[in-house]
């Protein structure tokens, strides 16, 4: 729980875990913090170092001015693990931190263990920048119920929002907090990913994962990435919107250690 300078910026940061085990490397979505990765930290730190942090522009983390790039956070998670004294680790994240991941292992392959990226894309088609510009919109209107309104649906599936309202009260919660100049920032990066065509340089261990009913970011983008990278493994975590680690998350932490567990036997 500390903050340390990368490349010009001080990032949050946490680890979790025994100090002699692997490091695996958990990146935030676009609107998780650290708290967030609540349902994996107690379960996947008992056999990993994992080390949350936030990005550039995220939480707590600094927010410097833009614009952000997805190298640009690859380079400060490599600058994260150059100031923590770690050589290689297990790369992986969730949505935008999937993305990160994804740059991470094309900037930063001899860095990578393995890779893991859950409801992510390799490349936005017409129909997601449409969306994402309408939340870009919302966010310069800087009301959290609004941002909250035009985001969430996209995030959940119906079914949870309807079983879980005590969760999605704390995350309106949060959402009061947002620096929204910074959320406006990180979605406008996520519009210039574009990585589709290189994805056949990735030669590391890959596991990409992806909710079934994940309206946002789904099953086709997951496709793309698991065919182009080779020997990627792709898992459909049924009955789960787009943020799998908090919809099915016995499921998630059941593939992450799966897959983990086998880069070691291998």
């Amino acid at each position: 729980m500390a903050r340390i300078e990368v490349n010009g910026v001080e990032l949050y940061y946490e680890l979790h875990g025994p100090e002699e085990a692997d490091v695996l490397v958990l990146t935030n979505g676009i609107l998780m913090s650290t708290a967030s990765w609540a349902f994996q930290t107690p379960v996947v730190s008992k056999e990993y170092r994992l080390l949350l942090y936030d990005c550039r522009g995220m939480w707590q983390s600094d927010h410097p001015p833009g614009p952000y790039t997805m190298e640009q956070h690859a380079d400060d998670l490599a600058g994260l693990l150059d100031g923590l004294g770690i050589e290689r680790a297990h790369v992986g994240g969730i949505s935008y931190g999937g993305e990160v991941s994804l740059a991470f292992a094309l900037r930063h392959s001899g860095r990578t263990e393995s890779l893991f990226v859950a409801d992510a894309v390799s490349h936005v088609k017409p129909a997601l920048r449409i969306v994402v510009e309408g939340w870009i919109e919302a966010a310069r209107v800087e009301e959290a119920e609004l941002f909250f309104d035009v985001t969430v649906p996209w995030n959940f599936s119906p079914g949870f929002i309807d079983t879980h309202p005590d969760l999605l009260e704390e995350a309106l919660a949060r959402y009061r907090l947002l620096d929204y100049e910074a959320m406006v920032r990180l979605c406008e990066c996520f519009l210039e990913f574009d990585v589709t065509a290189r994805l056949g340089e990735i030669d590391r261990p890959t596991c990409v994962v992806v909710g079934e009913n994940d309206i946002l970011k789904g099953r086709e983008y997951a496709e793309v990435i698991a065919e182009r990278v080779e020997n990627a493994e792709l898992h459909l975590i049924r009955e789960s919107g787009h943020a799998t680690c908090w919809e099915r998350p016995e499921v998630f932490n059941t593939v992450l250690l799966g897959f983990l567990a086998r880069q070691r036997s291998g």
